[in-house]
């Protein structure tokens, strides 16, 4: 089983460092819409503002991060990071108490988070190929995964009641001390880690930005599952504010119920994040990434024909916990395939391009859907999103070898 699997103490500081900040980030899930509508009373274009222009600014700012994070020791990087989001988050608070909090602000460090995520990711992604053995890897994505989804099943609903309880901005103290907690954490990670080798003499140089989506382009395999990838994540998170508006304000449901329908399906993450080794090691890579990869797809569609009352609250939740039982399976196999077929010097740029297209598509989607249910209705942007996955699964590898397929030498020159 997973859970019994020893991966060694460094393993262990680490993904304890990636669940304080997960937990934290799961108490502060959606925090800063909320204090745009609490406490700057934020119209809903500035809201919608703060969702999808703040991360894609953040993704902007990470492409040039890239080279900077692949050539230097990933453990100070990812404690730099951590740091980096305790101290723009930790404003909030102070901004709100002496009464110089400001929408401007909070897209501002919305941007530098979402940037600091993709550095801090792609470290501890090459830094994870370099602590675990090749065997193990597959092992320590899943239970990152499984940590993530269980902190997001838990985390919203107890970050509410703090919300409610003690004030808006409290959510955001929670999340800024899990980024310290988690620098501690890595800090406490001993042994001492090999500086990045390169025979490049300018690693900075403009060509190093676009190594990493160079070698995803080069690679059949990591190609149809980065595009497929950009597709499936974009179409599914621009869903969610759709179903808001739907659930909240058409439907007339009350805010308790709109988070448990997000809440108690989470559970399916630890379902599927614990079976990921055991299929792979049954059916093999290759099946999981047509078969689930096709499953993910295909149940989006049933959101839009939610209705009210329990049953309409049943709908959802059987959705969600469908779509998240295969993505979470899903999911560590895909990062355990980026890292097998990824050569250990442009690890960093490649993880940090898979997330740049990833946020960028999400944003863009998520754009587009706002805009075409303003044209048309919340419901109709959901029935187009949901027919437009069906068609991802055509991206996916189809052949067998794909799946096997040597990473392809990467030039520093």
């Amino acid at each position: 089983m997973v859970g019994r699997r020893r991966l060694g103490r460094q393993f262990g500081w680490l993904w304890a460092a990636y669940a304080v900040s997960a937990y934290g980030s799961g108490l502060g899930f959606g925090a800063f819409p909320l204090i745009a509508v609490l406490a700057l009373h934020a119209s809903p274009a500035e809201v919608s503002a703060l969702s999808a222009v703040g991360p894609a600014v953040g993704a902007l700012i990470a492409v040039p991060l890239a080279p900077w994070v692949e050539f230097r020791r990933k453990r100070p990087v990812m404690i730099a990071m951590d740091l980096t989001r305790f101290a723009v988050m930790a404003t909030i608070p102070v901004a709100y108490v002496f009464g110089w909090l400001s929408f401007v602000q909070l897209l501002v460090i919305s941007a530098v988070v979402a940037a600091a995520k993709i550095a801090f990711n792609a470290a501890s992604g090459a830094y994870l190929k370099a602590l675990v053995r090749p065997d193990d890897l597959l092992v320590a994505n899943a239970r990152f995964e499984s940590t993530n989804w269980s902190s997001i099943a838990v985390g919203p609903p107890l970050g509410g009641a703090a919300i409610g309880l003690f004030g808006p901005v409290t959510t955001v103290v929670a999340d800024a001390l899990s980024y310290l907690f988690s620098a501690l954490g890595i800090t406490a990670i001993r042994g001492r880690e090999e500086a990045p080798q390169t025979t490049d003499k300018s690693p900075a140089r403009a060509g190093a930005l676009f190594d990493g989506w160079r070698h995803i382009m080069g690679h059949s395999g990591l190609r149809a599952l980065y595009l497929n990838q950009m597709l499936v994540a974009g179409l599914i998170m621009a869903t969610e504010p759709l179903l808001a508006v739907l659930l909240l304000r058409q439907l007339g449901f009350p805010p308790w119920q709109y988070g448990l329908a997000f809440a108690a399906p989470c559970v399916g993450g630890l379902i599927g994040s614990r079976l990921a080794r055991r299929v792979v090691t049954r059916y093999g890579q290759h099946a999981v990434f047509r078969t689930v990869g096709t499953l993910r797809a295909i149940w989006l569609i049933g959101l839009a024909f939610v209705r009210p009352g329990v049953v309409g609250l049943l709908t959802v939740m059987a959705v969600e916990l469908a779509i998240i039982i295969n993505m979470s399976l899903y999911t560590p196999v895909l990062a355990t395939y980026r890292l097998e077929h990824t050569p250990k010097h442009v690890v960093a740029r490649t993880l940090s391009a898979w997330s740049i297209g990833q946020q960028a598509s999400i944003a863009i989607l998520t754009a587009l859907g706002g805009l075409l249910a303003d044209v048309t209705s919340p419901r109709t942007a959901l029935t187009v999103a949901g027919l437009l996955i069906l068609t991802t699964p055509l991206l996916l590898p189809r052949h067998n070898h794909v799946a096997s397929e040597p990473a392809p030498a990467s030039s520093h020159s």
